[in-house]
């Protein structure tokens, strides 16, 4: 998942906090040191939430009550929460809902505004009753025409990084995990579903009770309402979506069995009882945002091959490396995607074969290089250590996060051989479960368990270089693809002979197409390009990456024949990794931005306000 850097600086007085820890009555520290929330969970921390919702689509707002047991630790007289676009109606403390007073601090750019709850010495439970805003970022009402299915509306979530609390007043840091249970109504001809567990059909009720028995963080929170039905891959696996997309997904998505069996093969059991995958609309900004049970998926993946749910590999291998072990901050985000990339891989050669993990692990190398010269090699933002105070968590991540990680990850292998890491993996995994780790927590951990003294060991491993300097260090692996080997052999010939013909002989998989696109030269012509497209078809691929990889090349190099292809693809697709390329590409030449002006001015209303405050920034005074 490719992520682009927006640096957006902004005066926090957070970021001159000094970090305060304490523990709580398990034990379990928690600190004051992410920027990103206004919380003080060192005075009083959420320990349970729960949460009792209408959802209304005639007015596009959520509300109701979020009843929260705290543990008060130091005693203190208020606890804070974090808010943004909510409307606070009254706070109550105890199960007698004795009415307490509160206050909203200020509004500060991304964050949002505090919430600060007068309770005392024993305070057990706080709720608070709310509304949202029809704004809220973290939600997107979708109408019946913006569904596959046209019928009925759709409303989903995405909490991540610091959007939950746009719908849920919370303690919003990936450091403090609570467990939760929810009702939620809504209309009864729909359906919905939560990062929990879930019902497999619609009741005559519309009324919907949840359990999450395990602790998450704020920003695994996840709700869905639509007309959505349920299929089983396997016993403890399945497929929600709408109605006519629901076939296809679970044909798609027939070896999410296989693939469970293969993680735990690797890093021991899948602790969240079942893993479920929910098929949204198109315009989810993301490939996938692995909420705990319940995957939110985009219909981009179904390409009708099989041939992209390596994205369901990413997000399953998020309920170890994220959901299980999860970064204490946004900046120490790479702890969730660099060990979650390497596990995806892992997963796809077990069940995939090598061949397939070698190929994606090039491609990933490339997108990494790519974006180690747009951000500078040595800008401070190519660090796996990042620092995102004064900026959206979410805007400030990149490959770095994913690739970098990765291939420190994969360093570790080569260094140490396959069979020690997974061993410190699978122990790493199963010791720090439920629990959040500081990047300095992991090294430490690595430094005992893994390394354990040895000195030459350290020195190879190069973890200060790797961690907190920006770039790549000497000891980055070059890895090969026998398959795209085949591939430079065949371009090469076409290169002398300007013969398109000479590339026919390409297999047709979707990794070597991709290497292919990337790789045709600079200077191909108008009538080759025309030749290429007959011969592959890539103007009017059903695969969502060849297709942002050709439409790409046909907007640099002004295909034209392509263009009716790109508009639709812009105006339908709301994942933010193909759109902000195609976007950025566009606005190079002065008639590409008129162009990508009147793309957008149709196509944002169907965007997630993930994807359009991106491109907003691209295209200002649209």
């Amino acid at each position: 998942m490719k992520k682009f850097f927006f640096i957006l600086p902004v005066i926090l007085s957070l970021a001159c906090q000094q970090t305060k820890t304490g523990s709580d009555s398990m034990g379990t520290k928690v600190s004051s040191s992410d920027t990103h929330s206004f919380s003080q969970p060192q005075n009083a921390v959420v320990k349970h939430l729960d949460l009792d919702i209408n959802v209304d689509f005639k007015s596009q707002v959520i509300s109701g009550k979020a009843s929260w047991q705290i543990e008060n630790i130091a005693k203190a007289e208020e606890i804070v929460f974090d808010t943004r676009q909510l409307l606070i109606e009254k706070v109550s403390l105890g199960d007698d809902e004795k009415e307490t007073s509160f206050s909203l601090g200020d509004s500060v750019q991304y964050l949002g505004k505090a919430l600060k709850v007068r309770i005392e010495s024993n305070t057990e439970r706080v709720t608070i009753y709310y509304r949202t805003s029809k704004d809220a970022a973290a939600l997107q009402w979708l109408n019946p025409q913006q569904t596959a299915g046209k019928k009925q509306p759709f409303l989903f979530t995405q909490s991540q990084a610091i959007l939950a609390r746009t719908w849920i007043p919370c303690q919003d840091s990936p450091g403090i995990r609570f467990t939760y249970n929810a009702t939620v109504s809504v209309p009864k001809e729909l359906m919905a579903v939560m990062g929990a567990e879930n019902p497999q059909e619609k009741n005559a009720e519309g009324k919907y009770r949840f359990r999450q028995p395990h602790p998450i963080p704020s920003y695994l929170m996840a709700l869905a309402v639509g007309d959505v039905a349920f299929k089983a891959i396997d016993q403890r696996s399945g497929v929600y979506a709408e109605p006519v997309t629901l076939q296809k997904a679970a044909y798609e998505f027939a070896d999410m069995g296989k693939m469970i069996t293969a993680a735990e093969n690797l890093y021991g059991p899948y602790k969240w009882g079942r893993y479920d995958v929910l098929v949204l609309p198109p315009s989810f900004p993301f490939g996938g945002m692995e909420n705990p049970m319940l995957t939110f998926a985009t219909p981009t993946v179904i390409a009708g091959d099989r041939s992209l749910v390596s994205l369901i590999a990413h997000e399953l291998a998020h309920s170890w490396s994220g959901n299980l072990v999860t970064n204490a901050t946004w900046n120490d985000f790479w702890l969730n995607e660099g060990f979650t990339v390497y596990f995806e891989r892992r997963i796809v050669e077990a069940v995939y074969g090598k061949d397939e993990a070698v190929m994606q692990e090039v491609l990933g190398s490339q997108d990494l290089h790519s974006t180690l010269e747009d951000l500078g090699p040595t800008s401070p933002d190519t660090r796996l250590k990042a620092d995102f105070t004064g900026r959206d968590p979410d805007e400030g991540v990149s490959d770095i996060a994913y690739e970098k990680g990765f291939a420190f990850i994969r360093s570790i292998e080569e260094t140490v051989g396959r069979e020690k890491l997974d061993a410190f993996l699978k122990e790493y995994f199963q010791s720090h479960a439920f629990q959040s780790v500081t990047t300095e927590e992991f090294i430490a951990y690595l430094e005992e368990h893994l390394i354990k003294g040895d000195k030459s060991l350290e020195q190879k491993l190069d973890l200060k270089n790797w961690i907190y300097k920006p770039g790549l260090p000497a000891n980055a692996l070059n890895i090969e693809s026998g398959k795209f080997q085949a591939i430079d052999a065949l371009l090469e010939k076409f290169k002398t002979s300007g013969d398109v013909s000479t590339l026919s002989n390409v297999n047709r998989s979707t990794n070597e197409l991709l290497y292919l696109i990337r790789h045709l030269p600079e200077d191909i012509s108008a009538p080759q390009l025309t030749a290429i497209d007959k011969e592959f078809e890539f103007t009017q691929s059903g695969n969502s990456e060849i297709q942002a990889a050709w439409y790409m090349l046909a907007i640099r190099k002004e295909y034209k024949p392509a263009y009716p292809q790109i508009e639709k693809f812009l105006t339908e697709v709301g994942r933010r990794k193909f759109l902000l390329p195609l976007y950025k590409e566009m606005i190079k030449t002065p008639a590409g931005k008129v162009w990508a002006k009147k793309i957008y001015s149709n196509a944002r209303p169907n965007y997630h306000s993930v994807a359009y405050h991106s491109i907003d920034e691209l295209l200002p005074g649209r």
